[in-house]
Order: C-alpha cells, then structure tokens, then sequence
C-alpha cells in the first residue's frame, strides 16, 4: 500500500516527446536563378547560336565560291610635269591600272571610285572615275590622270625630300583609290563596302624630248578594309 501511495504522489508525466523539426526557409536565397539570370543566360545562349550559325554559313560560303581578293596593279605612269614654286606644286600626272577579278562566281559593283595623289602625305589632286560592274575572271583598267596647280606646305624635311627626288628625276607619290562596292553572287548583291586601295609609286620624270630618270616598274597596291 505504501509503494502504491509513494508511486501517486511523485511526478510522473508519460513517455518523453521528442523535439519538433522546424524547417527554416530564408526568402530571396533559393537554389534556382531568379528571372534576371534566366534572362541573362536565355541571351547569352542566343548569342553563342548566332555565332556559330554565321560561322557555318560564312565556311559553307568559302568552300563554295573560295573567294579570292582582287589584284590591282599600277603598271605604267608617265610623269611629265612636277615643279615646286614657292609653296605652289604643278604637276601632270597619268595613271594606268590593271584591276583583275580571279573569282569565278563573283561579280563586283564599283559604285564610287575616287583617286587621289599625294606627296608627302598632302594631296595634291582628286578624280572621281567613272562606276562600272566588273564580271567573273576579268581585267579591267582605270586610268587616271591628275593635272593642275595646287597649294600645299611642306616643311623643312618634305622640302629636302623633294630636292632629293628632283636631284634623281624619280619622285615617291601616292595614288589612293576610294571605294564604295558590292559583291555579286548569283542573283544575290552583298551590302556596301568601302576600301581603300594605296599604290606607293617610284615615279620617274620625262623630260621634254621624252628622256626620263629611269623606267617605271610594275607596282602591286595594297588593300585595306
């Protein structure tokens, strides 16, 4: 009896209950990317596409037509007036040019074509030729002429470089052309392109009876687009 009172009196509460789990969720930190990410990713992916895309479409249009760059060359001049007045140049200046399309498959729209002389790096002279088309695997020539009386300075080193030029009857001028073109493919025109083509020329002076300094050699132009 005793055992049974001293069991009811003492503090007894059941079987222990374990701890509640809490899950704890901080907004704004969730492992997926929010919309801007997205966003930003769904461009990116955009981009890489493009890229490869113009990739192969530009290595498919290569091995198709293999394009091949143009060639222009300078191969004569005739040269018989370049005289230094004061700061006054006269000049008389011809130009014959072979411009040769290689490609077989693509023709070229010369739009503008725009030659100018220089000497010292000033100009000297400005002829705009006249547009032509230019078809597959063919030559076709230009033939500028400069002519006239322009002012221009030179300094100290410039006028020491004419004396030189003038002493050897062989002048350093450049002839620039500036392009606007288009390219031709089949039925299809490209947009518009503007290079410039530079032609650093040797030039000899021809005397009045027809004498010169030297002979003029073929000269390759560059290319720069």
């Amino acid at each position: 009896m005793a055992d049974k009172q001293s069991h009811l009196n003492g503090a007894y509460y059941g079987p222990s209950v374990p701890p509640s789990t809490r899950n704890y969720h901080r907004h704004g930190r969730g492992s997926g990317c929010g919309c801007g990410c997205c966003l930003l990713k769904f461009i990116f992916n955009i981009i890489i596409t493009a890229v490869v895309v113009i990739g192969l479409a530009v290595l498919i249009f290569w091995l198709i037509f293999r394009p091949n760059r143009v060639k222009i060359h300078v191969t004569d001049v005739s040269l018989t007036e370049f005289n230094l007045t004061g700061n006054t140049l006269y000049y008389n200046l011809a130009v014959n040019m072979t411009v040769r399309n290689p490609n077989k498959k693509i023709g070229i729209h010369y739009d503008r074509i725009e030659a100018r002389a220089y000497y010292e790096g000033q100009r000297f002279d400005t002829e705009p030729l006249t547009p032509f088309y230019q078809g597959h695997k063919n030559t076709s020539f230009l033939n500028p002429v400069f002519s006239g009386q322009q002012y221009i300075t030179l300094g100290a080193d410039e006028t020491s470089e004419f004396n030189q030029d003038t002493t050897s009857g062989t002048y350093s001028i450049d002839v620039k052309l500036y392009l606007r073109i288009r390219f031709k493919v089949g039925r299809v025109r490209t947009g518009k392109f503007k290079p410039k083509v530079s032609c650093d020329l040797k030039v000899p002076l021809n005397s009045a009876n027809g004498s010169s300094a030297g002979s003029f050699k073929t000269t390759k132009c560059d290319w720069d687009f």
